[in-house]
């Protein structure tokens, strides 16, 4: 249609010109006022730029009828270009937190944006499915690795990783780290930054302790091996049902979502079980799911 009124315009501006007995434009510059510009090269771009729209808009429709979506996710808005300030949330500190450079732990990102973020954690369940059907909606997500549960299957999460998605430390034995002495909770952060370098190529800078649980020696033990930032969760989405950490029991924006990888022996259905039910509700209240990391 684009292509069509730009062609419309010329042939009328044209005829306008004959009709008051103008000669037809000579090879060369053209004379003041018979100026005609016609940008055929840019109205094709136009056109190939809206087929492909039309194409990704079907393709992500089939996408979600095909992994039980009534619905496809609503597309992420931008990344923002000046990051959020992250602070500790209320509560969550331990002594002199700010004064002494720890790791800040928040369950929420400051945003004005309608965004959640999906995070899941250990590695126990590697079902191929679930990786096939992120990629397939375009689900961003953070995975909280923990070694003793990945070690068995490194290339499961290498294909991942090849996804897009960011590979972070979960500590190497899931160890309630509270119990530990400040050396054994090194041992366990650190020696799991190590595993992730080498496997996959990067050092973390998320870190999550197990259970939620932490104090003052796994901050600095996490700060110790290059740790930056340590994200809890505000709400947990199981394949049969979700918790929440706030009393009004709803979303709100910036809210970071924690999952495990769990399969059937372990929970009330499988990966995509899980997913479908997140993706209902997010999408049901008008959320969009973003990556964690273009909020850091």
């Amino acid at each position: 249609m684009v292509r069509a009124g730009i062609i419309a315009l010329a042939m009328a501006a044209l005829a306008s010109g004959c009709a008051q007995g103008a000669a037809p434009p000579k090879r060369g510059r053209p004379a003041p006022g018979q100026e005609l510009r016609l940008h055929a090269p840019p109205a094709r771009a136009l056109d190939a730029y809206a087929r492909n729209l039309r194409r990704s808009a079907a393709a992500r429709v089939a996408a979600a009828r095909h992994w039980g979506l009534a619905a496809p996710p609503l597309t992420a808005p931008a990344p923002p270009t000046r990051k959020p300030r992250l602070t500790t949330r209320k509560g969550f500190e331990v002594d002199d937190h700010e004064a002494r450079g720890l790791p800040p732990v928040f369950t929420t990102i400051p945003t004005r944006d309608k965004v959640v973020f999906l995070t899941i954690d250990d590695g126990a369940e590697k079902d191929p499915a679930f990786l096939r059907m992120m990629s397939e909606l375009k689900i961003p997500y953070t995975a909280f690795l923990s070694d003793y549960l990945v070690n068995e299957d490194y290339g499961y999460f290498r294909k991942m990783r090849d996804r897009g998605v960011v590979l972070d430390n979960h500590t190497l034995h899931h160890r309630y780290l509270p119990a530990l002495s400040y050396e054994r909770q090194k041992a366990e952060i650190c020696g799991m930054q190590d595993v992730i370098r080498k496997q996959y190529g990067t050092r973390p800078a998320l870190f999550r302790p197990p259970y939620g649980n932490y104090d003052e020696d796994s901050l600095r033990a996490a700060k110790s091996c290059g740790v930056k930032y340590v994200p809890l969760w505000n709400e947990e989405v199981f394949a049969d049902h979700w918790d929440y950490r706030e009393g009004d029991r709803d979303l709100h924006p910036g809210d970071i979502v924690l999952s495990h990888f769990r399969g059937k022996d372990d929970g009330k259905g499988t990966m995509p079980d899980m997913v479908r039910r997140f993706m209902k509700l997010v999408t049901a209240k008008g959320y969009a799911v973003a990556r964690l990391e273009d909020y850091l």
